[in-house]
């Protein structure tokens, strides 16, 4: 069932969403101070193409063990992404998944929407693990 919602999400706008993410990471990667966010960028790009069947989970709990990125660092690093992008990102998930939820059809990708609000908040330190 998760292939073929995965299907459908990426036709009708999973597509667009993914490559907004890509190409985010990529503006990030370029101007050099935003090398730390473009992976997370680049990660959450993939996610956003296919996210039945996924969760978002830290990196922490699926490794088990700490890195740079669920640190202090880590923490100073998503406080940082909130204050100048995470926020306005996670919000505009927010409506698009609100508005998705109008129609019952809508309710299960309204809901991946929802999940990448929550990853776009703070998404340093963050993976994507099977459900």
């Amino acid at each position: 069932m998760s292939l073929l919602l995965n299907i459908l999400w990426f036709i009708l706008g999973g597509f667009a969403a993914g490559l907004a993410w890509f190409l985010g990471g990529v503006l990030l990667a370029i101007t050099i101070v935003g090398l730390p966010w473009a992976a997370a960028a680049f990660r959450i790009g993939v996610f956003a193409f296919a996210p039945f069947g996924s969760r978002v989970v830290d990196r922490r709990m699926l490794t088990g063990r700490d890195d740079l990125g669920t640190g202090a660092l880590g923490v100073v690093l998503n406080v940082l992404w909130f204050l100048f992008a995470g926020w306005y990102i996670a919000l505009a998930h927010v409506v698009i998944g609100a508005a998705q939820c109008v129609t019952l059809i809508g309710i299960p990708f309204g809901l991946q929407h929802f999940k990448l609000a929550l990853i776009a908040l703070a998404p340093v330190g963050k993976s994507i693990a099977p459900a």
